[in-house]
């Protein structure tokens, strides 16, 4: 397993100050089973969490060998697969900074709220929906004209992402990730006309600005952006656990997954109209990644007794093209998953994903954090009583004492 290559970056922008040097310990000082792996999921606001997770590696001097993003976790990895090592904390860091809003009005409002019981996020979000966030989207003032205006493929949206595409031109070197070396870089996105999902891979494509905003381009809000002749829209539509993608990925390597999931796939059940829509929208964009990764376990487990077969078959069969044709959908490979989820915060609700206040992005920035610390510090897959036929190894939280 190689460490990630530090390029100087070719940024012609304003600069941002660079977190102190980690200290290097390498990959090795995590005992990782494999290449270290990032899977972020799609989730707006509730990214700060993924950002937490990052710097809790990046603190120990650990970087990954690959990151797979959709959506706010797709703008989170390319930031770090854009940076060198040293400055990756520090161009995150600032991103979110960006973003973050100002209480919508001052200490009068929040004393007004505070009497008539009102979160003071409420009228905060209200003002997002008004007015956007700085540095990511603005109104699209085309789109208040009615829904059955003609707007054109590229501006059929109610907000406009230009100020994300400057963004993110400051804090990220595009050429950087494209470079041998770099972290790999993966990114969904679905295909608006075919309605399939594609994986833009640094691996295979030249990754740049576009791949990017076609990742998170989140419809009715979102347009669709153009890439290589055709359109997409945000990878979340079709699926917002991408970590599909490195569970096939060719050939397979031993792999130290961390799953960071912004949604609950689990929960209560709502009492309210406010809860019904918060609920039906973990469950929405949870994407069953639950079941999915059970499958994925037991395809593994399959692949492993084709790999266990073949081993016991004649010299002079394995030899025969056919048999090594079959053989060729086993592997010895073992994926350890471990799984982070994004807290509930107090008063969260449906619109939690808009949550670009102070409060929430810190909150779930310190329990990322806080919950990738723990599994550094536990090491849990140091210990896992493994079988040989399993090649996908669960991990929870619960797993680190």
């Amino acid at each position: 397993m190689t460490d990630p290559v530090s390029v100087p970056g070719k940024r012609a922008t304003t600069k941002v100050a660079s977190s102190p040097q980690p200290t290097p310990t390498g990959n090795a000082a995590l005992s990782a089973p494999g290449q270290i792996a990032l899977v972020f999921q799609g989730g707006g606001a509730l990214g700060a969490y993924q950002l937490g997770v990052y710097e809790s590696l990046h603190n120990i001097g650990i970087e990954p060998d690959w990151i797979v993003g959709t959506s706010i976790g797709a703008i989170n990895a390319a930031i770090i697969a854009g940076n060198p090592p040293g400055e990756r904390l520090a161009q995150l860091n600032a991103f979110w900074e960006t973003v973050k809003q100002k209480p919508a009005l001052g200490d009068l409002w929040q004393m007004a709220a505070k009497m008539m019981g009102l979160v003071n996020n409420d009228a905060m979000n209200m003002g997002i929906v008004a007015k956007g966030v700085d540095g990511f989207f603005k109104p699209n003032q085309a789109a208040f004209s009615g829904l059955r205006r003609t707007l054109g493929e590229l501006n059929a949206a109610y907000y406009d992402t230009s100020p994300l595409r400057e963004t993110l031109l400051r804090r990220v070197n595009f050429d950087l990730i494209n470079q041998p070396g770099s972290p790999r870089l993966s990114l969904g996105a679905v295909n608006v006309r075919e309605g399939t999902m594609r994986y833009f891979d640094s691996r295979v494509d030249k990754i740049a600005v576009e791949h990017v905003m076609a990742s998170g381009a989140l419809p009715p809000a979102f347009a669709a952006v153009p890439v290589g002749g055709e359109l997409f829209w945000d990878g979340g539509l079709y699926s917002n656990t991408p970590i599909e993608t490195v569970m096939n990925d060719r050939p397979r390597r031993d792999t130290l997954i961390f799953a960071v999931n912004m949604w609950h796939q689990k929960g209560e059940a709502p009492t309210s109209l406010a809860q019904v829509m918060g609920r039906a929208k973990d469950i929405q964009f949870a994407s069953r990644a639950d079941s999915y990764v059970e499958e994925e376990r037991k395809l593994h487990r399959l692949r492993h007794i084709i790999n266990e077969l073949g081993q016991k078959l004649p010299p002079e069969l394995k030899d025969e093209a056919r048999t090594k044709e079959l053989l060729a959908w086993g592997c010895s490979t073992t994926m350890h998953i471990c799984r982070l989820s994004a807290p509930c915060l107090p008063n969260e609700d449906q619109s939690k994903d808009i949550d670009f206040s102070a409060e929430g992005i810190e909150g779930r920035r310190a329990a990322g954090l806080a919950d990738m610390k723990r599994y550094l510090i536990h090491q849990p897959w140091r210990h896992a009583n493994v079988d040989r036929m399993e090649g996908v190894i669960m991990h929870n939280p619960e797993d680190c004492g």
